[in-house]
C-alpha cells in the first residue's frame, strides 16, 4: 500500500526556517516525482515545489523560488522541503504528493496519491 507520511510543520516567525519531510512507502521510490503544495483556509491548491526521480531537475513557484530548497533521498525514500525566510503568507497545510512519472509536473492530475499533510504557521 502506497503511504506518504508528512512532518516536519510547526509555527515559524516571520523569517524563521522549518524543514519539511514526507517517508514514503509501498513503491519503487527512486523511479518516481514526488512534489509537495499548499492550501490555504478557504483558497485553492498551490504547487509550491516538483522534483524529478532522481534529482536531476527541480520546480518552484515564483512565490517561494530562492526562499525554499526540494530535495530527495532515494536511499532513505524520503523527499524534503527546506523553507527559509518565512512569511506569513507561507501559512499553510503542505502535503507531499507522488508523481505518476519520472519527471515532473505540477498539475493534480499528474498525482496519484497524497499525504495527509501537515500544518505551518508563520506567524509573530
Amino acid at each position: 500500500q502506497v503511504q506518504l507520511v508528512e512532518s516536519g510543520g510547526g509555527v515559524a516567525q516571520p523569517g524563521g526556517s522549518l524543514r519539511l519531510s514526507c517517508a514514503a512507502s509501498g513503491f519503487t521510490f527512486k523511479t518516481y516525482a514526488m512534489s509537495w503544495a499548499r492550501q490555504a483556509p478557504g483558497k485553492g491548491l498551490e504547487w509550491v515545489s516538483g522534483i524529478y526521480s532522481d534529482g536531476s531537475d527541480t520546480y518552484y513557484a515564483d512565490s517561494v523560488k530562492g526562499r525554499f530548497t526540494i530535495s530527495r533521498d532515494n536511499a532513505k525514500n524520503t523527499v524534503y522541503l527546506q523553507m527559509n525566510s518565512l512569511k506569513p503568507e507561507d501559512t499553510a497545510l503542505y502535503f507531499c504528493a507522488k508523481g505518476r512519472y519520472s519527471i515532473y509536473y505540477n498539475d493534480y492530475d499528474e498525482h496519484d496519491y497524497w499525504g495527509q499533510g501537515t500544518q505551518v504557521t508563520v506567524s509573530s
